[in-house]
This record gives structure tokens, C-alpha cells and sequence, in this order.
């Protein structure tokens, strides 16, 4: 009998063992289902990544999905991104494979300090997000480049996620990834030199057991000047005993995937390049998170920098050689990866249907889609999409003084979804008190932006196209056509077209017959961020307030 016990007694310690050894990763065998949100999938009909007989083609999210994190906890993976000024910010996303994506969740309502962010922040704001799940709950820490690193956490990503937290003070301090490694936890971060003075160095610091606190002022753990200069984005893992650092270096548009590994956190840390552009067309390939399967294969999800596109998101296979990850496939030989086109998709263990986040939109179910973003912080004052109408309401909030869109904070806003796409929206212009000097439209907007719009002035309803070039730099609209209509309702309809987001514009008073307007106008990004597409509602300065616009929908075809 005492033998029994005593080796019932040897079995648990071993157990014991055996979980500890576990904890110095995230538990991501954990089988844990969580309650997502219940909704149709959503097939595009103007990108699709999924081909339908196992192989999936890149990008798999051709919109503006920047410096992406992804984890997998069970056989559900997460991922969320920057989301700079628009808000709400950090969007959550949720796949079951790695190619099909819906958007679920955001895990900030309003950015901080509010009154600040009150109006847009052009460039600012949520910079380069880290996921992480531990002790069962999800972090998620990212950089603002002005105020320091925050943190917000939830115990189910599609749930109510807590107050954002201000764990470090300090101006540049940009691009956060934790660990929690037994006893100890650390945050490796960049610095962005437009505020702090210097960038090219990743520092270590160590925090308190419950990530909410930095401890100390780090220590400096690789020096990228020489050789990888812009080093930034670091994320920060453990695997077979060494600290593996995954860090994009030479600058967006033109850089590399870069990993530093050690057997100590604070290095020293030998490096190699791990993916290149090399002989393919995709331009800077870097930035993004690794993340296992099931079945233990590895992945890399980045994202490649497409101009007016914006941020696209790829994925590509990771075969790890004598301790290094080597990412998409070596064509030429020399031991750097570069990336795929097409590849057979992740080994999930079964098929899943074809998903992706909605870019369209019937305003049926009393609340705008997880899609939209506004331009600030959001105010109830805006809008309302009364549970049991079929449309959304957006009020004609006054331009005051501004001379343009460029500081309204009241554009309701989403990410350009394909190089080609056919945007058509219906809007019904409401006026109180005969009042001239009302607008709602179909907008592309930018730093130079465009849009088609319905107007009221002098006791007469119009439809305009409209551009504003050097928006960014104060320019006044200029009208470009104008057409008188019989009534305040119409249709209005918007083609982009590859390679440079180029918009035509046209309109209908009864659905079917479009009448084109204006000229031809070459989309402009944003800071940092794409162009993005979207509708609005505004009032002139100096006019009685009131007057509203109701979309009955929004439609994104071919």
C-alpha cells in the first residue's frame, strides 16, 4: 500500500513538473471555446484568399491591416493590429485557419486622453499591438508614440475588455511585447525617433508578475545601426531554451524580416535574416507574429506595404533549420526565405468555410458593422441607427471653422478591401428649417481626398462631385460637376481602380440608369494609415444647425 502511495505521490510531482515546465509559454494546447459572436460568414465578392481546394493565395487580407499579432489559444486564433487615430481602436479578429478572417471585437472604445483624441490625431495614437494569452486571460500592449505603453486585457476577446492601463510613461516609447518567463516578466520595446531623438535599438524591461507595471529603465539589447537600421516591432518568444526576438528592419516599404536569439534575455543576441523580397515583387516583407497550428507547423503573418493600399497582410511557412526560422522559401539558396504567392493552406485539422471581415452593409441590425471606424473618438451626438429602422441616421455636425474634412472628426470610415472595387450607397438628405449648406456623401479621403455628395442649397437639392487636394495642408474644396435632382434622394457610386485607387464617380436618381460626374481622381493615403472609403454628413459654418442624412445602405461589389 505505501509503495502504491509513493509512487501515486512520484506521478504528481512529475505532473507538477510537467505543468510549470509548460507555463514558460502560453498554453496554446488549451481547449477552451469561446462565445463568438453569431453571424453568417461573409464571402467578398472582390478578394478572396481562400481557393476552395486547400491552397490559399496572398495577401490574405488585401486592406490595411497593419503590424499584425496573431496567437492561437486552442483552435482559435487571434489577431489585432494598429489602428493609429481611427477609432474604436484594436480591432479584434478571429480565425479558424489562418486565411479566413472576421473582425469580432475592438478592445478600446475611445483612446486616451480623451480630450485629445477628440480630434483626429493624424498618425498617432495605437501604434503596433502585441497579443498574448496568459493565466487565462488575453493582453494586449501597444506603443502610443507621445504618451508610452498601454495595456487593456479581457478574459474573452469578443467580451468587454478592461480600462487601458498605463504601465510606462515616456515620449517614442513604441512597439511593446511582454513575456512572462517563470518567476520573471519582461517588455522588449523600440523607440521611435521622432519623438525620442534616437531609433535602431530594441531595449529590455523587466515588470511586475501581473504585466500592469515596468519595474526599471531597461537595458539596451541590440543596436541595429550598423547593419539593420529602423530595427522596430519586436516580438518577443521562447522556444528550446533560447529568447528569440522576430524584429522588421530597414523601413517599411523596402526592409526585412530580422530574428536575434540568446540564451539570455539581456544578449547577447546573434542575428539573421529570415525573409527578403529577393527575386518576388513583394516589396518589404516584414512585421508580423509567429504563430503554430495544431499539428505544430509554424506560420508567419506580416504585412507588405502596398502605398494607397495600405498595410496587406500575407502568410507564409516557416521551416525552422538548426534553430532558425526560415520564412516562405529559400529560391536562391542562400538561407533567407522569401515570400509565397500561393502555398496549401494551414493544417488546422479540418476545412473551413470561406470567411472575411464585411466591407458591406444594410444598416438593418440597429448599429453600424465592426467595419466602420470614426475618424476620433466617437460622440453619440453623430449618429442614430434606431433599433427597427433599416437605415443609419448621421446628423450634419457643423465644419465650424475648418476649412475642410481633413479635422472632422465625425467620417465614418473603413479600409479599402481589393485593388478593384465598386463602392454604391443610397442617402436620403433631410433639411430642417430651409436651411442651405448641408452635405452627405460617398467619400474617398486622404491627404487629398474626393467624394461624391448630395447638397441643399437655395431651396434646391444637388448632386456634386467634390476634390480637395493638399487637404492636409488647409485647401478648400473645389466643386468639380454639379447636377440639379428632382428630389433629396439618389444614389451614389464610386469605382476604384488598380494599380493607384484611381475613382470615377457617377450617380442615380432611380437605382438603375448612373449618370457619371466630375473627373477621374487618384486616391491619396493617409498618415501612416490607407485611404479609406466611407460616408458622412456635415454642415457649414454660420448656418442654423439641424439637418440629417439617412444611408440605407452600403454596398461593396465588383
Amino acid at each position: 500500500m505505501k509503495e502504491r502511495s509513493g509512487i501515486r505521490i512520484i506521478a504528481i510531482l512529475l505532473t507538477i513538473i510537467t505543468f510549470w515546465g509548460c507555463k514558460e509559454h502560453d498554453d496554446v494546447s488549451e481547449n477552451k471555446t469561446y462565445t463568438l459572436p453569431r453571424q453568417p460568414n461573409y464571402i467578398s465578392e472582390v478578394w478572396q484568399a481562400d481557393q476552395e481546394d486547400g491552397t490559399y493565395k496572398n495577401p490574405i487580407l488585401y486592406a490595411d491591416y497593419s503590424d499584425p499579432d496573431v496567437i492561437r489559444v486552442g483552435n482559435d486564433f487571434f489577431m489585432t493590429v494598429s489602428s493609429f487615430n481611427c477609432t474604436p481602436g484594436l480591432p479584434i479578429l478571429h480565425s479558424k485557419d489562418l486565411v479566413n478572417w472576421s473582425i469580432i471585437n475592438y478592445a478600446v472604445n475611445k483612446q486616451i486622453p480623451e480630450e485629445v483624441f477628440n480630434i483626429p490625431q493624424h498618425s498617432k495614437g495605437v501604434w503596433a499591438p502585441s497579443m498574448r494569452h496568459h493565466n487565462g486571460e488575453f493582453y494586449i500592449y501597444w506603443g502610443d508614440p507621445d504618451y508610452g505603453v498601454f495595456m487593456v486585457k479581457a478574459k474573452d476577446p469578443s467580451g468587454e475588455w478592461s480600462e487601458p492601463i498605463h504601465i510606462l510613461k515616456g515620449k517614442g516609447i513604441i512597439d511593446p511585447c511582454p513575456i512572462w518567463d517563470g518567476e520573471n516578466t519582461y517588455l522588449v520595446h523600440a523607440w521611435a525617433g521622432s519623438r525620442a531623438g534616437v531609433n535602431s535599438l530594441l531595449t529590455v524591461r523587466r515588470m511586475n508578475a501581473e504585466g500592469t507595471k515596468v519595474l526599471d529603465e531597461g537595458k539596451h539589447i541590440f543596436d541595429g545601426h550598423d547593419n539593420h537600421h529602423t530595427v522596430e516591432g519586436p516580438k518577443l518568444y521562447k522556444k528550446d531554451g533560447f529568447y528569440y526576438i522576430f524584429a522588421p528592419a530597414g523601413g517599411v516599404e523596402e526592409g526585412w524580416q530580422l530574428v536575434l536569439r540568446s540564451k539570455n534575455i539581456y544578449g547577447p543576441y546573434e542575428g539573421k535574416v529570415v525573409l527578403e523580397q529577393g527575386s518576388t515583387s513583394i516589396n518589404g516583407p516584414h512585421q508580423g507574429a509567429w504563430v503554430t497550428t495544431q499539428s505544430d507547423e509554424s506560420w508567419f503573418v506580416h504585412f507588405q506595404d502596398q502605398g494607397v493600399y495600405g498595410r496587406v497582410l500575407h502568410l507564409n511557412p516557416v521551416k525552422w533549420i538548426d534553430g532558425w526560422p526560415i520564412m516562405g522559401k529559400d529560391l536562391d539558396g542562400n538561407g533567407v526565405g522569401e515570400p509565397v504567392r500561393t502555398h496549401r493552406k494551414p493544417d488546422v485539422g479540418k476545412e473551413f468555410p470561406v470567411n472575411m471581415p464585411r466591407e458591406s452593409d444594410e444598416f438593418n441590425n440597429g448599429e453600424p458593422g465592426l467595419q466602420w471606424q470614426w475618424y476620433a473618438n466617437p460622440s453619440v451626438k453623430w449618429s442614430a441607427q434606431i433599433p427597427g429602422t433599416d437605415y443609419l441616421r448621421l446628423f450634419a455636425m457643423s465644419k465650424k471653422e475648418l476649412p475642410n474634412l481633413w479635422d472632422m472628426p465625425n467620417l465614418l470610415l473603413q479600409k479599402l478591401p481589393a485593388p478593384d472595387f465598386t463602392v454604391t450607397t443610397k442617402v436620403k438628405l433631410n433639411i430642417e428649417w430651409d436651411t442651405s449648406g448641408k452635405t452627405a456623401g460617398l467619400l474617398m479621403m486622404g491627404q487629398s481626398y474626393a467624394y461624391i455628395g448630395i447638397a441643399y442649397e437655395d431651396g434646391q437639392y444637388w448632386v456634386k462631385q467634390v476634390n480637395c487636394i493638399d487637404a492636409i495642408n488647409g485647401t478648400p474644396e473645389k466643386v468639380i460637376q454639379q447636377f440639379p435632382l428632382q428630389n433629396n434622394e439618389v444614389v451614389l457610386r464610386m469605382e476604384v481602380q488598380a494599380p493607384d485607387a484611381t475613382c470615377h464617380f457617377s450617380f442615380s436618381e432611380d437605382g438603375e440608369e448612373f449618370i457619371e460626374i466630375g473627373e477621374t481622381f487618384k486616391a491619396q493615403k493617409d498618415l501612416w494609415i490607407s485611404a479609406k472609403i466611407g460616408i458622412f454628413s456635415v454642415s457649414e459654418d454660420n448656418v442654423r444647425m439641424g439637418g440629417y442624412a439617412d444611408f440605407d445602405w452600403f454596398r461593396v461589389g465588383k
